[in-house]
């Protein structure tokens, strides 16, 4: 419990509850049940790739999209499809193609002969979770229109703006090896993917599960619904309500700063990057550290929770420079440097 003490009408010193972190956390309880189930629908078909697993659930708690990198055939698609199958809510798949429109997307006017009128008819993008599959394939065009819904939650079709439905969820899924045919994303697009989550091969012991799971001609893809879109809402107003001590918002600014001036944390790295974390960083940092603790089952935040979330925060808002490609140098290690030495509180 944190205790705010303030002036009274008389000039007095009154006392007031700002945070009951055991209130809260009951809370966190009664309303974390539903995610758990769902993170247990999603193995029934999943082996492994729990950080994906986990990534996902914080972005549908913080109410951020997902940016999803990964080689071919690591079930990035499938589990995507397996988080909408396990929500009663509404879902698309949309393929990037490179002769894909915006109208493909967001919508267009038709033009009704009979009265002389044109109508709206909706695109695809008005659903609450989208795949986005290879996203990186669509040209600039398609990409800005994305862009609007990503930010603003709506999509202006003529002169009519329509507001999305909440939740709206972009997961977004791209390569990372083949480069013919694809479109490099703006940098003011990734900005907007709250987390770049990377999925990796799976172990020995999960590939052979895999083996006895999914070898056969007609694989079990079958996921129950096991949460509501109440639920998601529910769980956001619990999420905001989750206490961050002012030393770790300090320890997140400094962690974001740290990216933009190193040397005034001592560390050697002005030479490696270029450009350093927006504030979109900052409070996206606060958002899923939130969310790691919801998961974990705590109305508080833990030093631990911001360096859990951190890497997924950070690693595609940071841009390295020549120097340090030369070095062999990426993000990924700038920002585990950072994490390292910026002291914890």
């Amino acid at each position: 419990m944190r205790i705010t003490v303030s002036a009274g009408l008389d000039g007095s010193p009154m006392t007031t509850t700002q945070f009951d972190v055991k209130h809260i956390g009951d809370q966190v309880q009664a309303t974390s049940a539903p995610f758990r189930d769902l993170q247990a629908e999603i193995h029934r078909v999943i082996v492994g790739q729990d950080d994906l697993i986990h990534g996902m659930l914080i972005g549908l708690l913080a109410n951020g999209h997902l940016l999803i990198e990964g080689v071919p055939g690591l079930a990035k698609t499938t589990a995507v499809q397996c988080l909408a199958a396990g929500i009663d809510t509404g879902y698309q798949r949309i393929q990037f193609t490179p002769d894909l429109l915006p109208a493909d997307l967001i919508g267009t006017l038709i033009y009704q002969p009979g009265d002389g009128r044109f109508v709206v008819k909706k695109g695809p993008i008005f659903s609450n979770i989208i795949l986005a599959d290879e996203i990186n394939r669509a040209p600039a065009k398609v990409q800005s229109a994305l862009l609007e819904a990503m930010q603003e939650r709506q999509i202006t079709i003529g002169t009519e703006t329509f507001v999305l439905d909440e939740p709206f969820l972009v997961l977004a899924t791209q390569n990372p090896i083949e480069q013919e045919g694809t479109y490099p994303l703006p940098e003011a697009q990734v900005d907007r993917f709250m987390l770049k989550l990377i999925v990796d091969y799976p172990d020995k012991v999960q590939e052979r599960e895999i083996l006895d799971r999914m070898s056969t001609t007609n694989p079990a893809h079958s996921i129950e619904p096991v949460m509501s879109v109440e639920a998601i809402v529910a769980a956001h107003r619990v999420v905001d309500e989750i206490y961050v001590d002012d030393k770790i918002k300090d320890y997140i600014v400094d962690l974001v700063f740290a990216t933009r001036r190193p040397s005034d944390y001592g560390l050697d790295l002005d030479e490696l990057i270029q450009y350093g974390a927006s504030p979109r960083a900052t409070i996206n940092l606060t958002l899923t550290a939130r969310a790691n603790a919801f998961l974990d089952g705590r109305g508080y935040v833990v030093p631990q929770d911001v360096k859990d979330v951190a890497m997924d925060v950070l690693r595609h808002r940071v841009i390295v420079t020549y120097e340090a490609e030369a070095q062999d140098k990426t993000s990924v290690d700038v920002i585990r440097t950072i994490l390292d030495h910026v002291p914890v509180p």
